[in-house]
């Protein structure tokens, strides 16, 4: 039998109350309708204007095949041969990743930018709908070919597959991020509280000045973005442009060095290494005034042997190799010398046979003057 038509169970699916097994009331009705509302509104907004959507698209395709119909990468996009083309370079500091002491390498991760102008690819935007610019990957136009000299990498150098954003006026900026290992020289005399200088020269490797100039932009490398290093305070990166002739070539080639300015944070050596020495070479003099015929001044030597001679194992693994002796090397070697002489004091006996210690106080007060700083 079909139930009446007045049943209530008779149209279950359209019951506000049998949604999902979830309750529907009037705050839900509202919130469909407002959202279907604003979906035709959408769909008819997009129904009058569909040329809007692909319009820039094929602007850009268009404007991509009349700039590069006979573009060539090969040679440099200047319009008179005789002029310089001017590159301005832009460094940003991003992270340390390591500074390798006894190989003097360091090995920076560097946001690198450069910014020329390309006499060949210009365009009128009221042409191509107002478009100023567009973003090409990089190996379709010329790029200058600006080196790190004091590269100390086995690898060629490899080009970022990075794209560049070409504006109307022939401006092109390629942004291209690079880890660089380059040389620099470690001076480690005043080690832990040492500072050390990195320079990082870039330049043209085949363009002379005349062909290609090179500026820094601003007096130094940014800082905005870097990563704490947890070794190493940066002080700064100044910038210098130099212009020097080689032996190969006549010509001037200009160059960009960015000298990084670092400082040693010294807080973790002080504790491991230089307070272990102070308290060491406090030990050792205290061996002069123990009796000769006592058998702990024997003993308080050797320990402040073993102790000088451990911490000159962990000295030697932590410090780097230098030509001049390092700042925590000298105070380490008067409590050596002492703690020998005291061995030889306590060991030297006259012919009846008896230990004796001589010219104590003189000893001790040389030992302590010594180790004392000026």
């Amino acid at each position: 039998m079909l139930p009446s038509v007045g049943s209530q169970d008779s149209h279950p699916r359209t019951s506000p109350k049998s949604c999902c097994g979830r309750s529907m009331g009037p705050r839900s009705h509202h919130f469909s309708l407002g959202f279907s509302v604003s979906s035709l509104g959408l769909l008819f907004l997009f129904s009058l204007f569909p040329e809007c959507l692909g319009a820039e698209g094929k602007l850009a395709h268009k404007l991509f095949r009349d700039l590069f119909a006979n573009y060539t990468s090969a040679l440099r996009p200047v319009a008179d041969t005789d002029q310089a083309l001017n590159v301005t370079l832009e460094v940003t500091l991003s992270q340390i990743i390591d500074m390798d002491e006894r190989n003097q390498v360091l090995t920076l991760y560097l946001w690198i930018r450069q910014e020329w102008t390309d006499a060949y690819l210009r365009w009128d935007p009221d042409a191509y709908g107002g478009l100023d610019a567009i973003r090409i990957p990089s190996s379709l136009v010329w790029r200058p070919d600006i080196v790190l000299y004091n590269k100390a990498d086995a690898q060629p150098p490899a080009s970022a597959s990075t794209n560049v954003v070409l504006r109307h006026d022939g401006a092109v900026r390629w942004d291209a991020p690079a880890i660089t290992r380059s040389s620099c020289r470690v001076d480690v005399s005043a080690f832990p509280f040492d500072a050390q200088r990195c320079g990082l020269t870039f330049g043209s490797w085949t363009h002379g000045g005349h062909q290609l100039d090179v500026r820094p932009r601003g007096t130094a490398a940014s800082l905005a973005d870097f990563v704490e290093n947890v070794e190493w305070r940066v002080l700064g990166m100044p910038a210098r442009r130099r212009v020097l002739t080689y032996g190969c070539c006549s010509e001037p080639y200009p160059d960009v060095t960015f000298t990084l300015l670092l400082r040693r944070r010294a807080a973790a050596y002080v504790c491991n290494l230089l307070l272990p020495c102070v308290l060491i070479s406090l030990l050792a003099p205290l061996a002069f005034h123990l009796p000769a015929d006592s058998g702990e001044k024997v003993s308080l030597g050797v320990t402040v042997l073993l102790a000088l001679t451990v911490f000159q194992l962990l000295l030697a693994e932590s410090m780097p190799p230098a030509e001049s002796v390092p700042l925590i090397g000298p105070p380490s070697a008067p409590p050596t010398a002492s703690s020998a002489a005291s061995r030889t004091e306590t060991l030297h006996t006259p012919e009846e046979g008896t230990p004796i210690s001589v010219s104590q106080p003189i000893a001790s007060g040389a030992f302590f003057i010594w180790t004392s700083p000026s």
